[in-house]
């Protein structure tokens, strides 16, 4: 009997979203009755507003929802994100150079797959989001690692990103603010690297998916209003997941020059077809309706922010870069590593996290699903009674 043919090689190459994961792990324990307290999902704990439900409830009571639509997108929504991405981001686009997805990471997916070809190096400024060297391999490129640590602000340097380029080198991975550090780079500081983007001629993908979570008087200026010149090799990923509490929603989308757009049309032509109808009708009121709940959203993140980081900063040997967006911090742990806490002593930011959940029942994400270890991420979106005790456990735990 012939032996059966072997499963792809490039699927089980590829890790399982380490967030995800670690999040899994805290639902299972608290379902066996365990007082876990996570911090690993990067999802609001807010109900989506209730103008946006009901947009999403009389769609369903419309026929024309229940049939299939352009692959790329109704054309309603794909006009409401170009007033969003020229409000937001400002870049004047058409519609036309929209493809509504399901979700952030499909448009995230769907960047890479259009821009890099098989051997291509993809310059990855680290901490970084754990899906992108997926997404990057997925597509047959080299994710290549640029770090800067808490003394950077986690924040990259021209000159980092330059040491890092090769003649491989065709896509620049640019996000703020970040996730999972939080940093927000300046106008300036993102006005010197989008301009070295145009000298070499680097595909720039950048997630803005945070753009509008920032805080004491931040904001996060896109690489195309600070460089208009780079648009043209720029391809920009968003949705409404983060700003409006839908992360159940999965409505995303990708924004760029027509080319580029085209193709990932046309992948997801074969891929997924259109996203679902309800949702993009949802999405349309969301972006589209009274800002309010969004900016009641925001302020209770920013309120979260202060409490987290001042009371992180208590425990001795942690380090907290204060962020200025997103809705997560990224301790620096080195100083608790390498002592005794409970009886055990933790070497890395795995075996730390490990001991944190055993110990204190609290769910961290380590600083391996984004880079070097030595650091923590810690999620903010989740109830301020749950977000202070949490905290109080480490500070027991690390006292």
């Amino acid at each position: 009997m012939t032996e059966r043919a072997p499963l792809s090689r490039k699927l089980s190459a590829i890790a399982e979203s380490a967030t995800l994961k670690v999040d899994a792990k805290a639902k299972a324990l608290k379902a066996e009755g365990k007082p876990v307290i996570s911090y690993a999902a990067g999802e609001p704990d807010f109900a989506t507003p209730s103008f946006i439900v009901d947009a999403a409830a009389d769609a369903l009571r419309d026929p024309k929802n229940f049939r299939y639509t352009p692959a790329a997108g109704l054309p309603e929504l794909r006009q409401a994100i170009a007033a969003k991405t020229l409000r937001d981001s400002g870049l004047e686009i058409d519609p036309a150079q929209v493809v509504v997805t399901n979700g952030g990471k499909q448009a995230v997916y769907q960047a890479f797959q259009a821009v890099v070809n098989p051997g291509d190096e993809v310059l990855l400024p680290a901490p970084y989001w754990t899906t992108y060297p997926e997404a990057i391999a997925l597509a047959d490129g080299i994710p290549v690692e640029v770090f800067a640590g808490a003394d950077q602000n986690y924040k990259v340097t021209v000159a980092q990103l330059e040491a890092a380029r090769t003649d491989k080198t065709t896509a620049l991975v640019f996000v703020s603010p970040s996730n999972p550090t939080g940093s927000v780079y300046t106008r300036e500081e993102t006005a010197a690297i989008g301009q070295w983007a145009v000298e070499h001629g680097i595909w720039v993908i950048t997630d803005e998916i945070y753009q509008n979570l920032v805080y004491d008087g931040t904001k996060a200026t896109s690489i195309v209003e600070a460089v208009p010149d780079v648009a043209g090799q720029t391809i920009l990923v968003n949705g409404v997941a983060k700003t409006y509490a839908m992360t159940g929603w999965r409505v995303g989308w990708m924004v760029g020059p027509r080319d580029a757009i085209t193709l990932a049309a046309n992948l997801q032509s074969h891929l997924s077809s259109n996203v679902n109808n309800i949702a993009q009708r949802a999405a349309i009121a969301a972006l589209s309706g009274p800002q309010d709940a969004a900016e009641q959203f925001r302020q209770s993140f920013d309120r979260r922010r202060r409490l987290i980081v001042a009371e992180l900063s208590k425990i001795d040997g942690v380090a907290v870069p204060t962020p200025l967006g997103a809705f997560y911090v990224y301790p620096d742990v080195r100083g608790l590593l390498g002592r005794t806490w409970a009886g055990k002593t933790p070497t890395t930011s795995l075996e730390l996290a490990d001991l944190i959940l055993d110990e204190a029942e609290v769910a961290v994400v380590p600083g391996e699903a984004f880079g070097p270890s030595s650091y923590l991420r810690l999620s903010y979106a989740l109830g301020d009674d749950q977000l202070l005790e949490g905290v109080q456990r480490l500070q027991k735990l690390f006292a």
